[in-house]
């Protein structure tokens, strides 16, 4: 065992290595390369070389893929002033900025046995918060998202039809598989998000009796610990959300809409960056609404940050807007270098700062017991 290993299992205990283990940089490699396979092998297909060739880099293209870096920054600050509201501002806006950065570096290469609200809560119990008050964050930034996308989705589908779930989809009976996929994924998002729900504002304990119930079947048998961890979770964040007022929960809900929605619009800038798609109003709300509904399906990828399965859906959601040729592939790939390996790569620099920062501060607790 190395000394900088030996110093980790000091710090944290036997129950937070696992979840440490989850946000080491050499994870950063899982997603990266699922992610490059899947290039590759889009590029073995698809590539044209006289096709890259003749993609010109005027100030039209620069101009847009800047808007979508601008958008990137806004859904970060949005990100952050949420978990600075949640947070009762105990922590700065710095501070906030600094944990949103560690929360999605450890989103994007966390596997699903870990989960990224096991990694969240991690982090933010090295922050001095109050096991309530991180109890509280996690649980409703679960709330939060699941909300928005179990209240607009109808709201898309009510206007626009089922072409916001691929093109040409007018009925149910032109479901296909993606169409099966996507209504699979959006009812268990919104019965999870029912139950956080539910836990949070209504019957604690019940849905605390229903998950250690649910998981002793026998299917489910191996995620009754976890399942238990959550309820007690629900059960104690529910006391601190019954005190907050409608400008606390309005406030919350806002930034988690304006986060997912500069999220949407960085894609919708590299799009018109590259393609010559119309500006008018219902055409950029119709490419919104797909987005969102690829998303749904991105939520429960068995992949690290959806590397890989992201690649392969891109092209299928948007037979409609892009070409199948190598101008989608390089919105594709400027569209993850953008929202997801810039992550990574600032991850890589701000998670050993952050790790030893925790090691010290435990370092001088210890001295100073000692003393």
């Amino acid at each position: 065992m190395t000394k900088h290993e030996q110093e980790l299992k000091d710090a944290f205990d036997d129950n937070h290595q696992e979840v440490l283990q989850s946000i080491k940089l050499n994870r950063i490699l899982l997603p990266i390369l699922l992610g490059l396979a899947v290039v590759i092998y889009l590029l073995y297909r698809s590539f044209d070389i006289e096709e890259f060739r003749s993609i010109v880099w005027d100030s039209h293209k620069l101009i847009w893929i800047s808007i979508a870096v601008i958008f990137l920054i806004l859904r970060h600050c949005a990100y952050a002033y949420r978990i600075f509201t949640l947070s009762d501002k105990n922590f700065s806006w710095w501070k906030s900025v600094e944990l949103i950065f560690i929360w999605e570096f450890s989103s994007a290469v966390s596997p699903t046995s870990v989960g990224g609200s096991a990694v969240a809560f991690f982090v933010l119990a090295q922050e001095k918060l109050s096991t309530a008050r991180t109890a509280t964050i996690v649980t409703y930034t679960i709330v939060l998202d699941t909300l928005f996308f179990v209240l607009t989705i109808p709201i898309w589908l009510a206007i626009l039809g089922f072409s916001i779930i691929r093109p040409n989809l007018t009925s149910w009976s032109d479901l296909d598989a993606l169409g099966y996929t996507f209504l699979f994924a959006y009812t268990a998002m919104a019965t999870y998000g029912f139950i956080f729900y539910w836990g949070l504002f209504r019957q604690p304990k019940k849905i605390k009796q229903f998950l250690g119930w649910i998981t002793k079947l026998k299917p489910l048998q191996r995620f009754h610990e976890r399942a238990e961890n959550l309820g007690a979770d629900i059960m104690i964040a529910s006391k601190e959300m019954r005190s907050k007022t409608w400008p606390f929960h309005l406030k919350a809900f806002i930034s988690t809409t304006l986060a997912w929605t500069f999220r949407f619009l960085i894609l919708s800038c590299l799009i018109i960056a590259f393609t010559p798609i119309s500006m008018d109003f219902f055409t950029q709300f119709a490419l919104f609404a797909r987005l969102e509904t690829m998303f749904v399906i991105i939520a429960f990828s068995p992949t690290p940050g959806g590397a890989g399965v992201i690649e392969v859906l891109f092209s299928s959601f948007f037979t409609d807007y892009l070409s199948k040729g190598t101008e989608t592939l390089v919105i594709s790939f400027i569209w993850r270098l953008i929202t997801y390996y810039s992550y990574l790569l600032i991850g890589a620099f701000i998670i050993p700062n952050w790790i030893r920062k925790i090691i010290n501060s435990r370092k001088r607790k210890r001295f100073q017991q000692k003393g």
